[in-house]
């Protein structure tokens, strides 16, 4: 018997989780944005609970995230206004 549709691409294995492709940078890095804050509210509430090494850890990966959350602000930057992009060295 033919068939008037064609079949469906076959699943990848071994992927628990996928990123649409079709997903545009500004998106991602908004989502990558509100992910870090969360992460970072997390460990400071963590750091709150817990005391000696462990709070020293809590806080530290609070501060990372806070560091990375930088760093994923300043690319939104980047793409809402292209002037900002920095000039490569030559």
């Amino acid at each position: 018997m033919f068939k008037v549709t064609p079949n469906p691409p076959e699943p990848r294995k071994g992927r628990l989780f996928t990123v649409s492709p079709d997903i545009d940078t500004e998106a991602l890095l908004a989502n990558a944005s509100e992910d870090l804050l969360s992460i970072s509210a997390i460990a400071a509430d963590l750091a709150d609970d817990v005391e000696g090494s462990r709070r020293s850890v809590a806080l530290a990966l609070s501060r990372m995230a806070d560091g990375v959350q930088l760093l994923v602000e300043r690319a939104l930057d980047h793409l809402e206004s292209p002037q900002m992009q920095p000039r490569a060295e030559v």
